[in-house]
């Protein structure tokens, strides 16, 4: 099994996501992650979606996705040419005892606390998906209240792969 990052710029339209998301349950493709947001230009929508199969299959999504009315593009963002990124907002019970510990290790990642009560800490962590996984394993023995994860996001570098839209 492979896995894949898709990078699409589709039309700003009801229903886009939901098409996108209906050709990969019609076909049998799995979704690993989804995201969408507006670009620059509040006309298009940049949808990143991971997805994971044989190469043939992955062959296919990103033929299939291309030939969709509101795609107006389809990337495959590489691994070392693009920037993947994740967001985890994870509320960690800390009392007075321990909560100097949970704040060194948010420190040690580079997390932000962005949210202080009595018996609790909201932690805000972004980087790749191995860098949230390592940070929620040293919390292990701590209790996670609540855990929300964005899916991955990304970007290829530079100025070669800018997609340009009427």
């Amino acid at each position: 099994m492979q896995r894949k990052v898709f990078q699409l710029l589709a039309d700003n339209t009801s229903g886009v996501l939901s098409r996108i998301s209906g050709l990969f349950s019609r076909r049998g493709y799995n979704i690993e992650s989804i995201t969408a947001g507006l670009t620059a230009d509040p006309k298009y929508s940049r949808i990143t979606i991971v997805a994971s199969g044989d190469a043939d299959v992955l062959e296919q999504i990103e033929k299939q996705v291309a030939k969709l009315v509101d795609v107006k593009d389809v990337k495959i963002l590489e691994p070392g040419k693009s920037v993947y990124r994740e967001l985890a907002l994870i509320k960690v019970k800390a009392e007075a005892a321990n909560r100097q510990a949970v704040i060194a290790i948010a420190d040690i990642f580079r997390a932000n606390i962005i949210d202080v009560g009595p018996k609790t800490l909201i932690i805000e962590l972004i980087g790749d998906q191995d860098k949230i996984d390592a940070f929620i394993a040293l919390l292990d023995g701590y209790e996670i209240l609540e855990l929300a994860r964005t899916a991955m996001t990304g970007l290829g570098r530079g100025i070669e792969n800018v997609t340009y839209l009427p």
